[in-house]
C-alpha cells in the first residue's frame, strides 16, 4: 500500500468544476487585478475568522512583514518568536528592523511557551508573534495577561490554523493582527502563493492596505512608500469557492487524528500530541515524539508510508541565527528537533490507510 503524506488533487476535484467556470469567466472579462472576487473574498474570509477586516496579500510572508509594520514597533525594539516554526515567523521580525528573542515551545502542544515568554520579556520587548502551530491555537488568555499593561503587540501567525478555534474564537481574532497563508499544501490552499491580513482594528486594516499597495488608497496618491503584495482575483476566486468546504476539510483531518490517538495510545516509545481543552484543533499536522524517529521513518518509507519532519532544525540552531550570540541550548526545542515525526493526516486519506500506518509503527515497536 502506498500513502501519500499530501494529495492536493483530493481538494481540487471537489472545487474543479467551479473553479474552471469561474476561471473561464476570469479570462474573458480580463479582471486581474482588484475589483469583485477579490473584495468578495476578503469579505467572506473576514466572517470566516471573526474579524472586522481581511486584507489579501501575494503570500504570508508578506503579510506578516507587512502586519509588523503597521504596528509602528520601535526601530530594534525586540519580538519575542517561538523556536519551533517555519523561518518566515522571525524572518518577517528582521526584516522589519526588529530584534528577534526566541522563545521555547510548549513540550505537550508544540506552541509558544507562555514560562518562555515571561522569562524573555524585557523593557524592550515591543511584540510576540504567536504561531498556532499544527494547526492547534496556542495559551491566548495566558499570553494576553503576561502582556497586560505592558503595551506589547501580539501578531498571530495562523499559517497552519485555518478555522482552529481558541475556545469559541476563531485563531487571528484574537491578538492584535493575524496573519495567513494560503501556500497549496495549506488546510484552505490556492492554486499558488497567497496569504491574507486580518485584525478588528479600521486603522491597522488601512495601514496594512496601504503599505501592501505602494503606500496608497487613490492610484496615484501616495501617503508613504510601500511594496508591492497584492492578492489576485484567480486566486481571491479560487480561495473563496474553497472556502466553502474548509470545515468540511478539516473534520476529515480531524476524524483521521482521532485513529491515530485510538491506535497509538500506550505505545512508550511514542508520545502523542496533547489536545488542550481550550483548542479546536485543525490538525495541519499530525506530530509525534518518538525514539529511534530516523529508523521509523525509513522503515515507514519501505513499507510504502510517507512522512515529514515539522521542523528538522529548531530556528536558533539556524546559521541564519548564529549572530545572535544566545545560548538556546537548553530549550524542549533543541531536543525536540531530533524525535518529532509527522505522519500522514491529509483530508485524501482513508480509514484503512490510516489503520495500515499505525499497524506498522506498532510493528516497528513490537507493540
Amino acid at each position: 500500500m502506498k500513502i501519500k503524506f499530501s494529495d492536493l488533487s483530493f481538494f481540487n476535484k471537489i472545487v474543479k468544476t467551479e473553479v474552471e467556470d469561474k476561471l473561464l469567466e476570469l479570462i474573458s472579462n480580463s479582471r486581474f487585478i482588484g475589483g469583485k472576487e477579490k473584495l468578495e473574498f476578503e469579505k467572506n474570509f473576514a466572517k470566516y475568522t471573526q474579524t472586522k477586516h481581511c486584507i489579501g496579500v501575494g503570500n504570508c510572508t508578506d503579510g506578516l512583514e507587512i502586519a509588523i509594520k503597521a504596528l509602528s514597533l520601535k526601530r530594534q525594539s525586540e519580538v519575542i518568536v517561538p523556536s519551533n516554526s517555519f523561518i518566515a515567523s522571525s524572518e518577517a521580525v528582521t526584516n522589519n528592523q526588529l530584534k528577534v528573542v526566541f522563545a521555547d515551545c510548549d513540550p505537550q502542544n508544540y506552541t509558544i511557551s507562555l514560562e518562555s515568554i515571561k522569562r524573555k520579556i524585557t523593557k524592550k520587548t515591543s511584540a510576540i508573534v504567536v504561531v498556532h502551530l499544527y494547526g492547534h491555537p496556542a495559551n491566548m488568555d495566558g499570553i494576553k495577561e503576561l502582556v497586560k499593561e505592558k503595551n506589547i503587540k501580539i501578531i498571530e501567525d495562523c499559517a497552519q490554523a485555518h478555522g482552529a478555534k481558541y475556545y469559541n474564537n476563531k485563531v487571528g481574532s484574537i491578538g492584535d493582527i493575524g496573519v495567513f497563508s494560503f501556500y497549496p499544501g495549506k488546510n484552505l490552499g490556492a492554486f499558488g502563493d497567497a496569504g491574507c491580513i486580518v485584525t478588528n482594528s479600521s486603522s491597522l486594516a488601512k495601514k496594512c492596505k496601504m503599505i501592501s499597495n505602494h503606500g496608497r488608497l487613490d492610484k496615484y496618491n501616495h501617503e508613504f512608500e510601500g511594496r508591492n503584495s497584492r492578492l489576485d482575483n484567480i486566486q481571491a476566486a479560487i480561495l473563496d469557492i474553497k472556502l466553502r468546504y474548509l470545515d468540511k476539510i478539516n473534520s476529515l483531518k480531524i476524524e483521521n487524528a482521532k485513529i491515530y490517538f485510538d491506535q497509538l495510545s500506550g505505545i512508550n516509545q511514542l508520545i502523542l500530541p496533547k489536545q488542550e481543552s481550550w483548542a479546536f484543533c485543525v490538525y495541519h499536522q499530525f506530530v509525534v515524539r518518538v525514539s529511534n524517529r530516523d529508523n521509523l521513518k525509513s522503515f515507514l518509507s519501505n513499507n510504502g508510508v510517507e512522512t515529514g519532519i515539522h521542523y528538522p532544525i529548531a530556528l536558533p540552531k539556524l546559521n541564519a541565527y548564529k549572530h545572535l550570540k544566545t545560548d538556546y541550548s537548553s530549550f524542549f526545542s533543541f531536543k525536540n528537533d531530533s524525535n518529532i515525526l509527522s505522519l500522514p493526516v491529509s483530508e485524501h486519506l482513508k480509514r484503512d490507510e490510516i489503520l495500515y500506518t499505525t499497524n506498522l509503527i506498532k510493528k516497528f515497536y513490537n507493540a
